[in-house]
């Protein structure tokens, strides 16, 4: 996934808003930065939480699945000679840049960039016409080929389970008549076809499309599996004593990070498929609260920090378990793979 900082359940469209880090000073005081140490940053963006931890004295890896945001970025790198490594890779991949010792910290931030809502050309926002495409790394299966390639009752499941749209059937199905004549193109050209088939009341807060768009995104960029994988590499690549600090901004996020923590806490009984045999040792003890949300202070100067919720665990010394993504209760949706040219 992404870089981030701001992006929310309800913020597929987009807007005009640009960075602000969200929960900032929430996650320094659990991260806990300071010189010495090293911290990871598995969601560089623009670069908002890696300033804050380098000004508070350690030192920083920070990674990014977005080409534009690893080149936005250089100019931090050569500010901060030697205390920062940018590197272009996705965020389940960040065990692998973690020195033999492991690191002190991992901060993650799940969303969708500001930045890339903001550009018209990457296709996240109905608020601006662009190509249907949403991809944060700039390769692979678009937003399009989901559209336009995917059977219907796929569609009905993205747009149900990712999206949580109620009327997710009947915008399946006037998706597949259209694509029928005239493929999409446009995010525009989406969004209209959204807007004729659940026409926006008076009383809704969010646009009609919000919510498709946001599915299309989560599903195209495997958001929910990155999420899940980018966890278990925290648990190796942590040292005992090391911070995991995760800020998300949607219920299907914030889910996935609870679970891993529940079972990691040595109190779980294990997953459903994999009944526990044995003790387990708890590999993370909570840090602070159980979750932190944004005052209302700050949801006030920043709207993307209202569905924001922090969580965070301190790494024993116990040995990391194996990654069984059946913990998290994944919806089993259709192969993105199968979806390409």
């Amino acid at each position: 996934m992404a870089a981030n900082p701001g992006g929310g359940s309800t913020d597929a469209g987009g807007g005009p808003v640009r960075h602000i880090p969200v929960l900032l000073a929430e996650v320094l005081e659990a991260l806990a930065p300071a010189p010495g140490k090293l911290i990871l940053d598995g969601t560089f963006g623009a670069g908002g939480y890696t300033s804050a931890i380098l000004a508070a004295g350690a030192d920083v890896i920070a990674l990014d699945r977005d080409p534009t945001a690893v080149a936005a970025g250089q100019a931090m790198v050569a500010a901060h000679a030697g205390r920062l490594s940018l590197v272009h890779s996705q965020f389940s991949q960040l065990a692998d840049y973690a020195p033999q010792g492991g690191l002190d910290g991992v901060v993650l931030d799940i969303g969708v960039s500001s930045m890339q809502l903001d550009e018209a050309e990457r296709g996240f926002s109905f608020n601006k016409n662009g190509p249907l495409d949403m991809r944060m790394s700039a390769s692979g299966v678009s937003a399009a080929d989901v559209v336009n390639r995917a059977k219907l009752a796929d569609l009905i499941r993205i747009f149900a389970f990712l999206g949580e749209e109620k009327q997710a059937p009947r915008i399946a199905h006037a998706i597949e008549k259209r694509r029928a004549e005239t493929p999409f193109v446009t995010t525009r050209d989406l969004a209209g076809l959204i807007e004729i088939v659940t026409p926006r009341k008076a009383k809704d807060k969010i646009h009609p499309a919000t919510r498709v768009f946001q599915a299309l995104r989560i599903f195209v960029n495997d958001e929910l599996g990155e999420l899940a994988q980018a966890l278990f590499a925290a648990e190796r690549a942590l040292k005992p004593g090391g911070r995991l600090v995760v800020v998300t901004f949607h219920s299907l996020e914030d889910r996935i990070v609870k679970k891993f923590f529940a079972d990691r806490s040595g109190r779980a009984t294990g997953s459903r498929h994999m009944p526990m045999v044995h003790e387990r040792l708890a590999t993370f003890d909570p840090i602070g609260k159980a979750m932190v949300s944004a005052s209302d202070a700050e949801a006030e100067v920043n709207p993307r920090a209202r569905s924001a919720k922090l969580r965070a665990g301190l790494r024993t010394a116990a040995p990391a378990e194996a990654a069984d993504l059946s913990i998290f209760d994944l919806p089993n949706l259709a192969s993105l793979g199968k979806l390409g040219a």
